[in-house]
């Protein structure tokens, strides 16, 4: 009886032993899987241009990086897609139109992993050559999306063209406008076509990203455009993920490479000088 029981325990603290050791290697294969998967970064425009050009860098190699790339035009399907997990970053925002989507989409909640960099927004026209010359009653076109018609509504102010309310915020509209001394008309544009309504208006407010595409330089054809200061903090890029991988270790070696030196060096090189790197703690966004 002693003797078989003896078997029993024998087998039993086996199985134990299996199991663990088979557990372990699990463990192992599971993790080791984790840390070469590869990373898919969502992007669109002049962004998606530089992360392809990041996915093949050796400095990605060196991280251990492995990097897809995946273009989505619309930013609010990208953010969708980022928050239900088809894209694990994404690359294309700013702070303020992450605040904005969080607001309005209660359950696809994202979260800044890092910074990126200030692409400045500019105000544009055909017909001056100077903020001071815009007439009384001039038209401005302005992007119908909440977060760029705040961000461009305090660039005017920032021009001196406009006084906002006190607690204008990061969804704030032509209702929010305090003083209006040169009687201003808005007009709303969607913020793609800023270059081709150029002609048609007064003035335009275009983001760098669409003047880039339409062959304009911020910092050389715009007659007013902004700068990094604390105003502006809302409006610098980040790299955002769904809220639940804000930790996420890996996803955040992608924020130390994009300031990479070479890496640098080739975005400035190649859009001029209009994507002003901001290497800044997540808290000097707030």
């Amino acid at each position: 009886m002693k003797k078989g029981k003896g078997i029993l325990i024998t087998i039993v603290s086996l199985l134990i032993i299996i199991g663990l050791i088979f557990g372990i290697h699990t463990l192992t294969n599971h993790s080791a899987k984790s840390a070469n998967s590869t990373i898919t970064v969502g992007s669109q425009g002049s962004d998606y241009d530089i992360w392809n050009h990041i996915a093949k860098s050796p400095q990605a190699k060196k991280l251990g990086l492995k990097i897809k790339t995946k273009q989505i035009t619309d930013g609010v399907q990208l953010n969708n897609a980022t928050a239900q997990g088809s894209v694990d970053v994404n690359a294309f925002q700013s702070y303020a139109y992450l605040k904005a989507y969080n607001q309005e989409h209660k359950k696809n909640q994202l979260a800044a992993l890092g910074t990126t960099y200030l692409e400045p927004l500019g105000i544009y026209s055909d017909k001056y050559k100077h903020i001071n010359q815009i007439p009384n009653g001039a038209t401005v076109a302005i992007a119908n999306n909440p977060a760029n018609t705040a961000r461009g509504l305090l660039l005017l102010q920032s021009a001196g063209l406009i006084k906002l309310k006190k607690h204008f915020g990061t969804l704030g509209n032509t209702t929010d406008i305090a003083s209006n001394p040169k009687h201003l008309k808005f007009k709303e544009i969607d913020d793609t076509t800023g270059p081709r309504v150029l002609h048609t208006v007064d003035v335009v407010l275009i983001s760098n990203t669409v003047a880039l595409e339409g062959h304009l330089n911020v910092l050389k054809d715009s007659i007013f455009h902004e700068k990094i200061d604390l105003s502006t903090r809302s409006n610098i890029n980040v790299l955002a993920t769904a809220k639940k991988n804000r930790h996420h270790k890996t996803y955040q070696k992608l924020v130390k490479l994009y300031h990479e030196p070479a890496i640098q060096k080739y975005i400035k090189d190649q859009y001029d000088g209009t994507k002003v790197e901001v290497n800044k703690p997540l808290s000097y966004l707030k």
